[in-house]
């Protein structure tokens, strides 16, 4: 594909998804809707309902969802590495992985934890940029620092995703509406506000501000964590 060509398939992705919802549909081994089957229809279910793109882990589901939905996809890979609490598309092994099933965007952590073996974001980034020029990559990051850093470093567009899950973000409220904000206002690509939004009037609320499109997952396609949130409720927990 020209570089002409990849421009114009790349803005016209973020074209779509623009101002709009993008449904997580993932659901890890130890969780009873764990299938590609399953994640399939979950995403199905999601574009019946408006969604316009799908945030998906591992290569055998995004193959599985692109059977049956013709939506942009966020491709991911989750691994753990001894070495790393990187677990988002920590290597360039789940990035082969990942490319191979011609995702749209790719994500990945892009917090300041260095990543297995050592390595740095800088430096992981640098050579998948230059392996990789026409592919959209996502990062998902924790702090209003590690946002500004990944858009400085060529990240395509920027995630809240791993707010409130690393050492120096855990604990925090969720959604984070002031990172939101002041993401908005600060970044000049595109960003996807992510993580902890349970109620429409967050959502309404995110969508005010500069966003390029929102994602939802735990409160859409997790059916044991959202009746455990209601259990809790009558616990009074």
């Amino acid at each position: 594909m020209s570089e002409a060509a990849a421009t114009s398939k790349n803005e016209s992705v973020l074209k779509q998804i623009k101002g709009g919802l993008i449904v997580s549909c993932q659901a890890l081994e130890e969780e009873p809707l764990h299938s590609s089957y399953i994640m399939a229809k979950m995403a199905v279910a999601a574009k019946e309902g408006g969604a316009v793109g799908i945030r998906a882990n591992t290569p055998k589901d995004i193959e599985e969802i692109k059977r049956y939905v013709e939506l942009p996809i966020i491709a991911l890979y989750k691994q753990d590495y001894e070495d790393s609490s990187v677990y988002i598309t920590p290597t360039e092994r789940e990035i082969e992985l990942l490319i191979d099933k011609k995702p749209e965007i790719i994500a990945l952590d892009a917090t300041n934890r260095l990543r297995p073996g050592g390595q740095t974001l800088e430096e992981f980034f640098k050579k998948l940029r230059l392996k990789y020029p026409d592919q959209l990559f996502m990062a998902d990051c924790a702090t209003y620092e590690e946002a500004l850093h990944a858009q400085e470093i060529g990240f395509d567009m920027v995630g809240t995703t791993l707010c409130g899950y690393t050492k120096d973000t855990q604990g925090t409220p969720l959604p984070n509406h002031e990172l939101i904000k002041r993401l908005a206002e600060d970044l000049t690509v595109p960003l996807i506000a992510e993580g902890g939004i349970w109620e429409l009037s967050d959502l309404q609320q995110i969508m005010k501000e500069k966003v390029h499109a929102a994602v939802i997952g735990s409160s859409i396609t997790r059916p044991r964590e959202i009746t455990r949130r209601y259990v809790n409720g009558i616990k009074g927990n």
